[in-house]
């Protein structure tokens, strides 16, 4: 089914192809660079990298230049990230995660002209920025806009289509946290006991004698360090053991995700501070399928992908041990990482069921302690805290997000009834680079629609 588009307007470890004249000019314009991220004109802008305009991947074969392997590390590189990011599992090995055979739930329309007409100033900057703009300066693969249950908006441009999947990358770890909240609202899962308690495997590790609250907050003090850029930097080790990095030759370190979490030590004291580290959901993973016998992306079928009626089937890239990569391997649609979205603004129901128990979206979105947070060095997040997988900003809209490198968010705003689900391939991974033009896009759409609403 294609959808007319209106005004149209890395990697480390998340309706059709609309890239139209609008987006195109948008893509044109420059944005303000941000103190600390690469200067705007570093990398090609998305009209220049269009990946159906480059051709990666046409033809019977493509031609040697136009192909994206894994082995050769091209799917790790800009701009062959804006196809990859959508053909993931086309790339690397993966699980389906089954939607079932019920019929799918259909959101209703209403879609509004008067979005490509919004403008803000980004975070930082002095000139304004229109809505498009800040589409085509944040690499957007796919947008949609939840108000009220009812698409107003919705975008595909690069390699996505409406019938197709992106990688959700860190977007991730927020399904993962949140079936971690519904064991233990269920008692399956004590989140004051040890980690050690249910997997004794991680005992000698600096997992083992944190609680499974730590864990899912993320307040573990481990000798581990998240930078997806150093190459002596756990992050890689990490991303080889699990496979979405590249081993050169005579790599002789763990080649499973579990294998990886037994090497990582302890350092300082559990629950003093928020630290974003990815292995901590792979532990939750593991947690969860230690208690239940199933691995997440069942989990995953049984409580979400059948409850919400999802239109289509997600995949989830496992290791070499078949192990899903919880903190950041799902692939899915568009539609319906936003379905996920507005059952949690509608406190867990949906269509009249109760899908995620109240309790737990109410946990989720009181978030956790801002001082926890406050040293992490999150200067686009003041005020902001991590619960359970989710970022959580205590605004006066009560905002939480799902978020993921390269341009991966679910945006919930309860105040204005919004849901904004986003794929993106940006050739910068830190959201502290995105957020400058994310963060007041979402929130004047959010004005707009409260505005105007009816």
């Amino acid at each position: 089914m294609k959808i007319p588009v209106a005004l149209s307007p890395l990697l480390a470890l998340g309706l059709v192809l609309a890239a139209s004249p609008a987006i195109a000019a948008a893509a044109r314009a420059t944005p303000t660079p941000t103190p600390g991220c690469p200067a705007p004109d570093r990398f090609a802008d998305a009209a220049s990298s269009d990946p159906v305009a480059l051709g990666w991947m046409q033809g019977s074969p493509p031609p040697r230049d136009r192909q994206i392997r894994f082995a050769d590390g091209s799917t790790a590189r800009f701009p062959q990230t804006r196809w990859a990011f959508s053909h993931w599992r086309e790339l690397l090995p993966t699980v389906r995660v089954a939607r079932g055979d019920d019929p799918a739930s259909r959101f209703e329309r209403a879609e509004r002209t008067d979005i490509d007409a919004l403008a803000f100033v980004p975070i930082g900057a002095s000139a304004p920025m229109t809505w498009p703009q800040s589409l085509a300066a944040n690499y957007t693969d796919g947008l949609l806009v939840l108000h009220r249950g009812r698409i107003v908006y919705e975008r595909y441009a690069g390699a996505l289509t409406a019938d197709g999947q992106h990688l959700a990358m860190s977007v991730t770890k927020s399904f993962t946290g949140t079936l971690t909240e519904m064991l233990i609202e269920e008692g399956r899962l004590d989140a004051a006991a040890r980690v050690d308690r249910y997997l004794p495997e991680l005992t000698d590790s600096g997992f083992g004698d944190a609680t499974v609250r730590q864990v899912l907050d993320m307040t573990t003090a481990l000798d581990y360090d998240e930078n997806y850029t150093s190459p002596d930097s756990a992050f890689i080790t990490y991303g080889k053991a699990a496979g979405f990095i590249v081993r050169e030759a005579g790599y002789s370190g763990p080649d499973t995700v579990t294998d990886f979490l037994r090497t990582i030590g302890k350092s300082g004291e559990h629950g003093a501070a928020f630290s974003y580290r990815s292995p901590n959901t792979d532990v939750l993973a593991w947690l969860l399928q230690r208690v239940t016998g199933k691995r997440v992306p069942q989990l995953l079928e049984e409580r979400f992908w059948g409850p919400l009626g999802m239109e289509q089937d997600a995949s989830y890239q496992i290791d070499a041990a078949g192990t899903p990569l919880a903190a950041g391997g799902l692939n899915l649609g568009l539609r319906d990482l936003a379905r996920f979205g507005e059952v949690m603004r509608q406190g867990g129901r949906l269509d009249g069921h109760q899908v995620v128990p109240e309790a737990v979206v109410a946990r989720i979105r009181a978030g956790g302690r801002p001082g926890d947070f406050a040293g992490a060095g999150y200067t686009t997040l003041p005020g902001w805290s991590y619960r359970s997988q989710w970022w959580v900003s205590h605004d006066d809209h009560g905002v939480f997000m799902a978020r993921g490198v390269n341009g991966q968010a679910i945006y919930v705003d309860p105040a204005a009834e919004m849901v904004v689900a986003r794929f993106g391939s940006n050739p910068v991974a830190s959201n502290k680079c995105l957020d400058p033009t994310t963060l007041p896009a979402f929130r004047v759409l959010a004005e707009q629609l409260m505005r105007t609403a009816h």
